[in-house]
């Protein structure tokens, strides 16, 4: 049983750190070039390009939170509306022609493909929250 209960826990901290990764990295590379360049430089796009960290991450957070039966709800919707914003704001650009750049980033296309990233951060945001969470249950209960 102590074996299970050492696993479920580094599921849970890998998965939490590989999430919040996604998530702050891009705050860590603005500091670092205002920083050294003295310029504010902010890629909100890079969450999206590192998409597999993330999902790698929710998914080892999933399966953690399936086993001892706390938090899978929050985690597992959060995943699943993450992969879909993304896949959906990506489907959106390709088909209005916003990937290929035959028309320019601008009016309601690039509206709704902005508005899918940001709801894909916002996932992921809710994920990592609850690998929080069930960082807290699996460490804050008392073991027998």
């Amino acid at each position: 049983m102590n074996d299970k209960n050492t696993l479920i826990k580094i599921l849970a901290i890998t998965g939490s750190l590989m999430v919040w990764f996604d998530v702050l990295l891009p705050f860590v590379f603005c500091v670092g070039t205002f920083i050294g360049d003295r310029v504010f430089r902010f890629d909100y796009v890079l969450p999206a390009e590192i998409f597999p960290v993330p999902f790698i991450g929710g998914l080892l957070l999933w399966w953690a939170a399936l086993r001892v039966r706390s938090n899978h709800r929050i985690i597992g919707w959060g995943l699943l509306g993450g992969v879909v914003a993304l896949v959906g704001g990506q489907a959106i650009a390709v088909i209005s022609g916003l990937a290929s750049g035959a028309i320019p980033p601008e009016g309601g296309p690039w509206m709704i493909v902005m508005a899918s990233l940001f709801l894909f951060i916002l996932a992921f945001i809710v994920v990592g929250v609850g690998g929080i969470r069930l960082l807290r249950f699996l460490f804050g209960r008392r073991s027998s």
